[in-house]
């Protein structure tokens, strides 16, 4: 059989730019159960309330929504387990030393199959405050206007 090639979106956690400035982005391996491999090729997660977390010296992520295999016996997954993320030993220390710092915090932005293998893209994350979602919603908003009137001076 032919080996899986390129890549193929499961989940996006879109609200997660809006909610957070991104410092780093990082990819990193899951260790899953065969129904919850099953359930992702379906195309069903829910990356919503997913968090991840730095605990003795490994990356656990934790709240992610991975619904039960249609298909499954009694060996289905529990589907808000936490999941061990798959990262090398430099990136987990970088990621030791900037959750400590205060408002920090690691949020997955996407869950994806790369090459056949389940991955996750997880961002080192800031919190952004309410008028700062305002402001880049402004800047959304001018930039679309702007775009706009240009498509119009275009046409006539």
């Amino acid at each position: 059989m032919a080996r899986e090639r390129g890549r193929t979106l499961v989940a996006q956690n879109r609200k997660a730019r809006h909610d957070y400035h991104i410092d780093a982005t990082y990819e990193a391996g899951m260790v899953l159960t065969g129904t919850e491999v099953k359930s992702l090729r379906a195309g069903k997660a829910s990356l919503g309330d997913g968090y991840a977390e730095v605990r003795d010296g490994e990356v656990w992520l934790r709240n992610v929504h991975i619904p039960e295999y249609d298909l499954g016996t009694w060996t289905n997954h529990e589907p808000r387990r936490s999941r061990k993320l798959l990262l090398r030993r430099d990136e987990i220390s970088r990621l030791i030393g900037k959750t400590k710092e205060k408002g920090f915090t690691l949020v997955p932005l996407s869950l994806y199959f790369k090459d056949g293998y389940a991955k996750v893209e997880i961002a080192l994350a800031r919190g952004k405050k309410t008028h700062d979602k305002r402001q880049a919603i402004a800047e959304r908003e001018a930039k679309r206007e702007a775009e706009r009137a240009m498509s119009r001076a275009r046409r006539r």
